[in-house]
């Protein structure tokens, strides 16, 4: 018996039912004249994930339900051809007089026009990003289908996202009859989070004893990734076969079964490391944003900086030179060193660029506010007004030309307050919000050693790595006049706010407790300005937004 399974790793946009569908039935077709019998596509396909309050909307709900029949009509022809789509399902109904609202995370199989079996999702995730149980009743049960030719059938078990994470859903579905474990899924990429899924279903088909088949998401939607990343294990846990990660593609995978043991074969993708998965995903999270959003392209100020200029290298990464434009507003503070670097940097990677200098504004504003400020100090007062120059002439490029304003605070500063609102904060899109300064630094020089997208070596000049950090907004500032190193600060921000230690743990691993007392206490006070903060593309496990909610208005103290 042989079997070729089509793993559609597949880049879809919420809403988009005609479109996720249309490109549902191109991947299948194309699969079928590869020879391919089954077809999985990832969790939610046919609306796309997560489409979040939408799926309260019973119009929503109706609509994929109608999207899943019209799919199943597209692809009546294809005799034998089973193809697994994701999509929800349910609604309102009444017990008794009472209304009950019974929503589900599904997946059915299709097959020559025909939904011939479906499966809800029983195991909901409500951790991190995730929160599946604001929408969705658990699913009971197992799904055993059949694929193939017939004669030929091999005996598939369909398993949603968590499903697999958990022992007992595979083990019943192996228990019911499965020769073959079919996983679809969408999971946000954070670092590290493929290298997870692998070995956690490896632990699953050692347990069960089933190879095991993971179709899963690729593509940006809002705030959050999904690399891709599909992959095949034998049912002794070796890779059979991986999809690369952050493109679409459709994984091939050769089912053999010889004396009633299974094996499969595919291509498999090379190992990649952790920065170049950081860039592929910052990369990829610009450029859906950006497109899905319709947006015709993007600006941004450029500092001469190491924050601005990682973000400038990914935009055109992401979009094309053409598609980006950086503007230098110089101000009294500025280094010539700061003029000279942005130019040098535009110069290599081709943007257009412009200098708009913001002196004058600078005066005019100190001009009108003199009589207030009078016998008053300069201090971070004047320091803000031209941060919010900044960002007024940035707004109002975006406004007349239609770019999206691309911000380019990293988290180091959303976490300690060091940025101004309605000025480095005003904009549509926060490309570094989740990566902290150690880490900016460190992408910086891995970008400068390779070139993925081909738009020249070595984008960053040197002197932007090696230079100090300076906001230039007042005489020979540097950022550690207000902040720890940012060694320091990152190892306290990490520990704190991703890994959840308390200020004991982080005292007990090395740190001094008065760089731990600033830091924290800057967290707290500084939620005020991250809520105002534009939408940013999240790579750890725990980002400010969805991962992180913590109270404005708060006096506990640890």
């Amino acid at each position: 018996m042989t079997l070729k399974i089509c793993v559609a790793q597949l880049n879809l946009v919420v809403g988009d039912l005609a479109g996720n569908a249309q490109k549902i039935t191109a991947a299948a077709r194309a699969a079928y004249q590869d020879g391919a019998r089954l077809v999985l596509t990832p969790e939610l396909s046919i609306c796309g994930y997560a489409a979040e309050d939408l799926f309260l909307r019973s119009a929503f709900i109706a609509a994929c339900d109608d999207a899943v029949k019209s799919l199943a009509a597209a692809l009546v022809d294809l005799k034998d051809l089973c193809v697994v789509v994701g999509h929800p399902t349910g609604g309102d109904q009444r017990t008794r007089s009472v209304a009950v609202s019974q929503r589900w995370n599904a997946a059915s199989v299709l097959r020559e026009g025909q939904v011939i079996a479906t499966y809800a999702k029983r195991e909901l995730p409500n951790y991190q990003v995730f929160d599946e149980r604001r929408y969705f009743t658990p699913g009971q049960g197992v799904c055993v289908f059949e694929a193939g030719a017939p004669g030929e059938r091999l005996k598939v078990g369909l398993l949603i996202c968590e499903d697999a994470w958990f022992e007992a859903p595979a083990r019943e579905t192996a228990q019911a009859g499965a020769q073959l474990l079919a996983v679809i899924n969408a999971s946000p990429f954070h670092l590290g989070k493929g290298d997870e899924r692998e070995l956690r279903m490896r632990e699953r088909v050692l347990a069960c004893g089933l190879p095991l088949v993971y179709a899963h998401l690729v593509g940006g939607q809002d705030e959050v990734v999904f690399e891709g990343h599909s992959f095949v294990l034998n049912a002794d846990g070796s890779v059979a076969g991986r999809a690369p990660s952050f493109i679409e593609n459709s994984l091939l995978a050769h089912v053999e079964q010889a004396q009633g043991a299974i094996k499969i074969v595919a291509s498999i993708a090379p190992e990649r490391t952790p920065d170049a998965d950081l860039w592929d995903a910052l990369v990829l999270g610009v450029r859906d944003y950006i497109g899905k959003n319709g947006f015709p392209g993007v600006l941004l100020g450029l500092s001469g900086g190491i924050d601005s200029a990682l973000v400038l290298a990914i935009a055109v990464d992401a979009l094309g030179r053409d598609r980006v434009r950086a503007v230098m507003m110089p101000s009294p503070y500025t280094a010539d060193i700061s003029w000279i670097d942005a130019r040098d940097m535009a110069e290599r990677l081709g943007v257009r660029y412009d200098e708009l200098s913001i002196v004058p504004e600078f005066e005019a504003f100190k001009a009108t506010l003199a009589g207030e400020f009078k016998g008053l100090a300069e201090d971070t007062t004047e320091e803000n007004i031209q941060a919010r120059i900044r960002g007024t002439l940035l707004m109002a490029l975006s406004n007349k030309f239609g770019s999206i304003v691309l911000t380019t605070g990293n988290k180091s500063e959303m976490a300690t307050g060091y940025c101004t609102l309605y000025g480095d904060m005003a904009g549509g899109f926060a490309v570094i919000k989740d990566l902290v300064k150690t880490t900016v630094f460190r992408l910086a020089r891995w970008r400068n050693a390779h070139d993925p997208y081909g738009t020249g070596a070595q984008p960053i000049p040197e002197r932007i790595i090696t230079r100090p950090p300076s906001a230039e907004l007042r005489p020979d500032q540097k950022d550690q006049d207000s902040l720890p190193p940012y060694e320091v600060l990152d190892g306290i921000l990490q520990r704190y706010m991703e890994d959840d230690q308390s200020i004991e743990q982080i005292i007990a691993a090395g740190f001094a407790p008065a760089d731990v007392e600033r830091v924290t206490r800057l967290i707290k006070v500084n939620e005020y300005k991250r809520r105002q903060s534009p939408v940013g593309i999240r790579v750890t496990h725990r980002s400010f937004g969805k991962d992180w909610r913590y109270p404005i208005t708060n006096r506990f103290r640890a």
